[in-house]
């Protein structure tokens, strides 16, 4: 049997069974209904609620900092006996930002470590070299 052939004698079958579903039992009447019901109805919004905002109250600063000195204060006169361990020494500079490729060499003004004495001794072999 052709393709051709085969399609004659299926095509009314076919369409004869998607009308008996769709009008004898009621499933069209049924589509149609809930489309209708769908029209009718309000579309949904969205609403949005405004929040009142709250006032966030700063802490005091000086009052913050007197509290913070007397509790310093009371532990530094307790911890070590009494001795300040930072007595003489300098805060650490602050960091500089390095871009990307740069390198870090270090504190500028730092003078860095005294290499004249390692040449001194052995300048006889490195006059042999030349």
């Amino acid at each position: 049997m052709k393709k051709s052939e085969l399609k004659k004698v299926i095509k009314p079958l076919v369409k004869e069974c998607i009308q008996e579903v769709l009008i004898e039992e009621g499933l069209l009447s049924n589509v149609v209904s809930e489309v209708v019901k769908g029209m009718g109805a309000a579309p949904i919004v969205e609403q949005r609620q405004s929040i009142p905002k709250q006032i966030v109250r700063e802490p005091n600063n000086t009052n913050l900092k007197q509290q913070r000195q007397k509790l310093m204060g009371a532990i530094n006169k307790e911890a070590y006996n009494g001795v300040d361990l930072f007595e003489g020494t300098t805060p650490a500079p602050a960091q500089r930002e390095n871009s990307a490729g740069s390198v870090d060499l270090g504190d500028p003004n730092d003078a860095g470590v005294d290499i004249s004495s390692i040449m001194g001794a052995s300048s006889h072999i490195w006059q042999k070299l030349k």
